[in-house]
């Protein structure tokens, strides 16, 4: 069977089930299935075919505490950045931070990290990973599997570069934890439609 025949899950019900999870029960997923899920990745839209693109798969638990204390030290110093020095600057109501921050405790829990990295520095090599982070996480919730999109901070590049032997001019882009989630799939909560869409003019109905 071909990777293409294994995505059974039509686009529709992948599409407006898949939500980000952040919580992730300790079993791997399985190597074919992952195998499966980076096969997407790489049939997505590119700029000129170039694919600037590079996936490194992290799933070694000890490689994996190590980047996740890396991440957490990223998660903290993108919120100073904002101004918000711990927990208790989290402004009540901001839910989605709150589970952000669980993720930056816990991240290195799920089974597998996967870091989308363009191979060359500059907005647009990294324009090119946007697709690519879609189609893979469209694949995962096809098999099942969730995932979140996430980004490091300048704080811990070059040690993230170091720890994984990352070369110099390669950039990351994204850091994606990948596993089956603990809780469910289903509906997000959008604007309408009409909010953020016009046609032919700004605001035209």
């Amino acid at each position: 069977m071909t990777t293409e025949s294994r995505l059974t899950m039509t686009l529709g019900e992948t599409m407006f089930t898949q939500r980000a999870i952040r919580r992730f029960r300790p079993e791997p997923i399985p190597d074919a299935e992952l195998q499966d899920i980076l096969e997407a990745a790489i049939r997505a839209p590119n700029g000129g075919n170039t694919q600037p693109w590079h996936f490194l798969v992290i799933r070694d638990p000890d490689l994996r505490t190590k980047l996740a204390e890396l991440y957490r030290e990223a998660w903290w110093a993108k919120r100073r950045d904002q101004g918000i020095m711990g927990p208790q600057d989290i402004p009540p109501g901001k839910n989605t931070m709150r589970s952000a921050m669980r993720l930056a405790d816990q991240i290195g829990q799920a089974p597998v990290m996967v870091l989308l990295c363009a191979t060359s520095q500059g907005p647009a090599a990294a324009a090119s990973i946007i697709p690519a982070a879609q189609n893979l996480l469209l694949a995962a919730r096809a098999f099942g599997v969730g995932g979140t999109i996430t980004t490091l901070h300048a704080d811990v590049d070059d040690r993230v570069h170091e720890l994984l032997g990352i070369p110099a001019e390669a950039q990351v882009v994204y850091c994606l934890p990948l596993g089956y989630p603990r809780g469910t799939f289903g509906s997000v909560q959008r604007k309408a439609l009409s909010e953020v869409c016009s046609y032919e003019r700004w605001g035209g109905s």
